[in-house]
């Protein structure tokens, strides 16, 4: 890897320090490929660290086998090591079958530590605003940089596009989609936030007493064993207070700490999370948001009365936004089917789960089958560009199945499949596109992926 003032050269290239990029470029670098990764803020961890977004759900299908491991499994494994996860937990909201906390400044620091494990150049505080094109146009040659030292350009043989927006996909004219079809309406976004003095026992006494305020799949019997992890509903006390917030529940979830809540209710609707302008009011919304559910929780909820904010997220959460219009789009009919691909890179049983572009509730849908769908090779790969890769949330797939591949751990095995693939692409000096899908699968499975 050479470096000058202002250009660097490397095998790879990986675009959004998130669950999704940390994974790629471990899996990269392990691979073999000389690799970059860029972040733009100080710290990685995306969604995860930055928006708060808590826990990681969900690496199970509903009946309770893991689908998702491999270097997800590995960061889950080294946060218990560090007493910074409990592991797989039950869900006892009960929309899926297990949820995974985690404490985020750990991972934090996990994640650079791996990535120096694996050989992987990290350069945080970086943004990435032009792509140059060689003279067909089909393939990227490097990306620029703005950074604090100033422009930096970026050659690799290969690039991933993990900044959640398709960022590097739509500046190289690959390309792309966003929100649904007909008006591109995106899914809510949310300012996550955290609270501290909560009395847990105190909530899981109330839910035990007045289980139809409450949403539940997992069985009313089972709570008193069960240490609480989630709660969504308390729908009379949300109905009665009327805020101005187009939802119909309360969502929290506990932890890391004993007395600790991530409070997942505010929704800001109508605004395109890749449009400077929107995701400007996004955040003065959602902020304000922030504070009246807060004090409607303390006002209100039992166990909450001494209960105070301790943590924004430094950014408003994004579900949805730019994704590439790849060689297939995985769809919901594959999904809730269970449909096998012989491409398969990922496995996911997390339900579609739609929150609702205009309205208050969410849409939900069930894996059939063996209770997990395939995410295929061809949802990774751009058109028109032939050496860019995605992985995270922007990869090709219709806006209902975005609903489920968006979810944390999914994204960390879409981005383990892009970085193995980008690495077998460099050793054998071919395009993403000619990497032969056996050989790839097998190094997954090496890995520590399931695909079957």
């Amino acid at each position: 890897m050479s470096q000058q003032a202002s250009s660097i050269t490397a095998d790879v290239v990986v675009i959004g320090g998130g669950p999704a990029g940390i994974n790629a470029a471990i899996a990269s670098g392990r691979g073999g490929a000389q690799t970059v990764l860029v972040e733009r803020y100080g710290f990685l961890g995306g969604m995860s660290t930055a928006a708060l977004v808590y826990p990681w759900m969900t690496f199970h299908t509903s009946s309770g086998k893991q689908v998702i491991k491999g270097i997800a499994q590995e960061i889950i494994d080294r946060l218990m090591s560090s007493n910074a996860s409990p592991g797989h937990v039950r869900d006892t909201v009960g929309f899926t079958s297990t949820i995974t906390p985690y404490n985020p400044e750990v991972y934090k620091v996990l994640a650079v530590k791996m990535l120096r494990e694996a050989g992987v150049k990290l350069l945080l505080h970086s943004f990435v605003d032009h792509v140059s094109l060689n003279e067909s146009g089909d393939r990227i040659e490097s990306v620029q940089l703005t950074s604090k030292s100033g422009r930096i350009d970026l050659r690799a043989q290969v690039f991933i596009d993990t900044s959640g927006d398709a960022d590097v996909a739509y500046l190289s004219g690959a390309p792309c989609l966003k929100g649904r079809d007909g008006d591109s309406a995106t899914q809510p976004m949310t300012m996550k936030f955290r609270m501290r003095g909560v009395d847990l026992s105190k909530v899981k006494q109330y839910m035990m007493e007045h289980p139809d305020e409450f949403y539940r799949k997992t069985p009313h019997s089972e709570l008193p064993e069960l240490p609480l992890t989630g709660i969504c509903g308390f729908f009379k006390h949300w109905k009665e207070a009327n805020l101005p917030i187009n939802r119909d529940q309360v969502l929290f979830f506990t932890g890391p700490n004993e007395d600790e809540v991530l409070v997942n209710t505010t929704r800001v609707q109508g605004l395109d999370g890749t449009n400077v302008e929107d995701l400007t009011m996004a955040e003065e919304l959602g902020r304000e948001q922030v504070l009246l559910v807060a004090d409607f929780m303390t006002r209100n909820l039992p166990g909450f009365e001494k209960a105070s904010i301790s943590q924004v997220g430094a950014q408003i959460g994004i579900r949805e936004s730019r994704r590439i219009d790849g060689q297939y789009a995985l769809t919901s009919e594959d999904v809730i089917a269970g449909t096998r691909q012989h491409d398969v890179i990922a496995r996911s049983g997390y339900p579609i789960d739609i929150h609702d572009p205009s309205g208050k509730g969410v849409t939900a849908a069930w894996v059939q089958g063996d209770g997990a769908y395939d995410i295929p090779y061809r949802s990774l790969l751009a058109k028109k560009v032939n050496n860019l890769l995605a992985g995270g949330r922007c990869i090709s797939t219709t806006h209902e199945a975005l609903a489920t591949t968006r979810l944390t751990p999914s994204c960390m095995a879409t981005g383990q499949a892009a970085g193995t693939a980008a690495s077998l692409a460099v050793r054998h000096g071919i395009d993403p596109q000619a990497v032969d899908i056996e050989e790839l699968q097998r190094e997954l499975r090496l890995g520590g992926a399931v695909l079957d």
